[in-house]
């Protein structure tokens, strides 16, 4: 069993950016590259989940997959779920693809914060469910709700009593790390 693994979401649908935001790029790089290097430094090995016509976009070097067959395409819980039953840790930190600000300072602050099962970050208000840490021991939690067709991350958090952390304690500037970029201007207007 490994101590951490990284789990980057980049199975989205992208619908309001164009196209497949995994891959859109800021500053020459693609998006999805900043949240590996962001979680690179305290993984044992990082799991991107996406959908199957993607998998060959990303380099042979990172561990890709897709969402289990049971739960296929059942949104960003089943696609934590399918990289927890493929490689089993202690723990997990989750990352969506569309955070290009995201730091490994950040997750380093997150990482030292975090204490029971499930731990998440909220900036100004706003929840950040999906960047995250789950315990190895959430999975059968995960699994169950996805079974009763209950997709919503939030649900599964709550059921483990989330402890959210305030995005300011972790940055100085939470608004910029944890911006989900959703539309091509939103990256203009930095």
């Amino acid at each position: 069993m490994k101590q951490t693994v990284g789990i980057l979401l980049a199975g989205g649908q992208s619908r309001r950016f164009g196209e497949p935001k995994a891959f859109a790029k800021y500053e020459g790089q693609p998006f999805y590259r900043y949240s590996v290097e962001a979680l690179r430094p305290f993984c044992e090995e990082i799991i991107v989940v996406t959908r199957p016509e993607f998998v060959e976009r990303f380099p042979r070097d990172l561990h890709v997959t897709t969402d289990s067959d049971l739960f296929a395409g059942m949104g960003p819980l089943a696609g934590i779920l399918s990289a927890m039953e493929l490689v089993d840790a202690e723990r997990y930190i989750v990352l969506p693809c569309d955070m290009p600000f995201m730091e490994h300072d950040v997750i380093a602050n997150l990482l030292a914060r975090h204490q029971g099962d499930v731990t998440g970050v909220t900036v100004e208000g706003k929840l950040h469910p999906l960047v995250s840490i789950w315990r190895g021991t959430v999975k059968p939690t995960i699994r169950q709700a996805l079974l009763e067709n209950n997709r919503r991350v939030m649900h599964v958090q709550a059921l483990h009593q989330v402890e959210w952390i305030e995005g300011n304690l972790l940055t100085n500037q939470p608004e910029l790390a944890f911006k989900n970029v959703n539309t091509p201007c939103e990256l203009e207007r930095r």
